[in-house]
């Protein structure tokens, strides 16, 4: 399986997620019309938001993930090889984070995203 469809087998049933695969835009999964996750044209892996700069050097240098190129330095590219306990872990702060950062209206509208 895909590290893409492992990623939606996660987080496509969550509120709100859509799968963007317009030839304008990177292949994503996005909440609120804001990017959670994106998937590279050239390097393997998913890019995911961290919930600060401190983290994501701490991800990096701990070899869980890299640097995302071309994002600001709080989200990281975990590896295609991402055990899938991290890559839910990595995609549900992701998600949680993106959605907090919604506007009211818009996070209210959303249901509570169920945790396993």
């Amino acid at each position: 399986m895909s590290l893409r469809d492992r990623c939606l087998a996660i987080a496509g049933d969550w509120p709100g997620v859509v799968h963007a695969t317009a030839d304008s835009e990177l292949p994503s999964l996005k909440v609120g019309g804001k990017m959670f996750a994106t998937f590279g044209h050239v390097e393997p892996g998913v890019s995911v938001k961290t919930d600060s700069i401190d983290t994501a050097t701490m991800l990096i240098d701990a070899g869980v993930a890299g640097r995302a190129p071309y994002f600001h330095r709080s989200w990281v590219r975990l590896p295609e090889a991402v055990a899938e306990d991290e890559l839910r872990h990595r995609l549900g702060l992701s998600y949680d984070l993106v959605r907090a950062s919604l506007k009211k209206a818009e996070r209210e509208a959303l249901p509570p995203r169920e945790t396993a």
